[in-house]
Order: structure tokens, then C-alpha cells, then sequence
């Protein structure tokens, strides 16, 4: 980012004088999505910086690129922040048996768990 070669405890000291706090994030997936890909970064690095009120993530690895289908957020109800990926209604629901409309609904009331939504189901 920036110092150099300069040592780590004087950098901290540095950045702690000016307002600057950062912080090193146990993230196992981070996905950067585009109108027609998607960057999915598996074992990144993620540090934020919080400065003068805002907050900056930076991300450090390789991404693997997907690119994005045309239904991927089908069925998901209109609003929803987080929808629950089709792909985890269709396990849930092979799993189970059930129908798609109460995989989606299981896995919704569970928070996106899929154990949970298999557990709530059987």
C-alpha cells in the first residue's frame, strides 16, 4: 500500500496518528459481480481500512471469472437483498423431495442454511 521497506510497527503507529485503522478479515469467499461476470475470490485476503468515516475493503488473490446466466436470480421475490440462489432450492429439493416452492420457502426461513432447510423438510 504504501511506507516501503519501512518497519511494520512504525507503519501501525503511523496509520493509528492519522486515523486510520485496519483490520484483517477471515473471509472464505468474496464475489464481485459485473453485468456479465463474475469474480469469485476463494482464498483472498481481505484487510479493511476505516479512515475519516468510511470504509475501504481491499482484496488480495486470484479470482476465478464465471460468467453470469441470464436466470440466475429466477424465481427469487422481487426486493429480496439476499435471494436464495436456485441452485441451493434444486439440492434442497432433490434432497428432501419437496417441492421447489418449499425448498425456496425452507431455505428462506432458515436464512440461506442449507442444513437447515434439509432439516426442516425431512
Amino acid at each position: 500500500m504504501f511506507g516501503g521497506g519501512m518497519n511494520p510497527r512504525k507503519m501501525q503507529k503511523m496509520m493509528k496518528q492519522m486515523g486510520i485503522d485496519m483490520t484483517e478479515l477471515d473471509a472464505e469467499e468474496v464475489v464481485i459481480r459485473t453485468s456479465d461476470e463474475e469474480l469469485v475470490f476463494t482464498d483472498a485476503e481481505v484487510t479493511r481500512m476505516d479512515a475519516q468515516g468510511s470504509q475501504t475493503y481491499q482484496i488480495a488473490g486470484e479470482p476465478e471469472s464465471r460468467e453470469r446466466g441470464a436466470g440466475e436470480d429466477e424465481g427469487a421475490k422481487e426486493g429480496d437483498s439476499e435471494a436464495v440462489p436456485d441452485a441451493d432450492v434444486e439440492l434442497v429439493a432433490t434432497r428432501t423431495g419437496a417441492g421447489e416452492a418449499a425448498a425456496r420457502e425452507a431455505l428462506e426461513a432458515e436464512d440461506g442454511d442449507l442444513a437447515a432447510a434439509v432439516s426442516r423438510l425431512e
